[in-house]
């Protein structure tokens, strides 16, 4: 048991019998009244992000979740296939707990977040930044540069993505996974 005092961005609790990861805390203490923890919290299930104002000192309990790195192979019907970088055995997950599925590539290195006490994975987190090929990709027009105009190109895991005009089929560019962005590309 904890309480409110051990609050950090990242924090793992069991709240109203869900896992939520604390995104962003505040201990506000007003003039008048009790002090209270004003949070937002994010459900490791579903990816939605809930405000919520605990009392000071209220016990909560922390869960126990543990960060392994995985490497993507590949998917079938079952699901999205994984292997441990550190034991080889291989473990599949559903779609639903993946950050960004679309950007997933043979060989991709992920970050696989389990919960430690029943073993049951809870999401699957790429690294902020992935390099895809551009498979193909309309040319841009000569002279259409006076403004960032962009154009969709489709990524070697088939994945669409917005680009700007001179981005070629052929080349690579580094993607953010966080929202599905194009980034820079990759020299």
């Amino acid at each position: 048991m904890a309480t409110t005092a051990d609050f950090r961005n990242g924090l793992c609790i069991e709240f109203n019998n869900e896992l939520y990861s604390i995104v962003e805390f505040q201990h506000v203490k007003p003039g008048k009244g009790g002090a209270f923890v004003r949070t937002k919290l994010k459900n490791l299930k579903t990816g939605k992000v809930i405000p919520n104002t605990f009392n000071a000192g209220v016990k909560i309990n922390i869960a126990r979740v543990e960060r392994r790195p995985y490497q993507f192979l590949y998917k079938d019907e079952s699901g999205y296939h994984f292997m441990h970088n550190e034991n080889f055995e291989q473990t599949f997950i559903p779609e639903e707990i993946i950050n960004a599925p679309g950007l997933l590539k043979a060989g991709q290195d992920v970050e696989i977040v389990f919960h430690a006490d029943t073993e049951t994975p809870l999401s699957c987190e790429l690294p902020p930044f992935v390099e895809l090929e551009v498979v193909y990709s309309e040319p841009g027009v000569k002279g259409d540069t006076a403004t960032n105009t962009l154009k969709p190109a489709t990524m070697e895991t088939g994945a669409i993505v917005n680009v700007p005009l001179f981005i070629d089929t052929g080349e690579i560019i580094r993607v953010d996974t966080r929202d599905g962005s194009y980034s820079e590309r990759v020299k």
